[in-house]
């Protein structure tokens, strides 16, 4: 059983900076897609970025500029370097992976707060 454990949030003011980071229990470079979604209260978890087996790294647009992901494969963890964080960028964030036979694993969540 796959298992995403997430680490690295928590409060910091507008303009700053926080690294999140999921470490995977099985090889990170057999998942086709890494990546990581976040979820505000009352909203729904929204994709923020991902990187694929191959290294490709697709960001949404609210994040572009931003944060950056990255892996790490021989310690199995994903890293998303966020800057200039703000406000609404308050969320519970969650590590995603998929592997080859397209299954989907999620990880527990790790709370981010901006203060304004």
């Amino acid at each position: 059983q796959v298992q995403l454990v997430e680490s690295g949030g928590g409060l910091v003011q507008a303009g700053g900076s926080l690294r999140l980071s999921c470490a995977a229990s099985g090889r990170i470079a057999s998942f086709i897609r890494v990546g990581w979604y976040r979820q505000a209260p009352g909203k729904q978890r929204d994709f923020v970025a991902t990187i694929t087996i191959i290294g490709t790294t697709n960001f949404a647009d609210s994040v572009k500029g931003r944060f950056t992901i990255s892996r790490d494969n021989a310690k199995n963890t994903v890293y998303l370097q966020m800057n200039s964080l703000k406000p609404e960028d308050t969320a519970v964030y969650y590590c995603n992976a998929v592997d080859a036979s397209r299954s989907t694993y999620w990880g527990q969540g790790t709370q981010v707060t901006v203060s304004s």
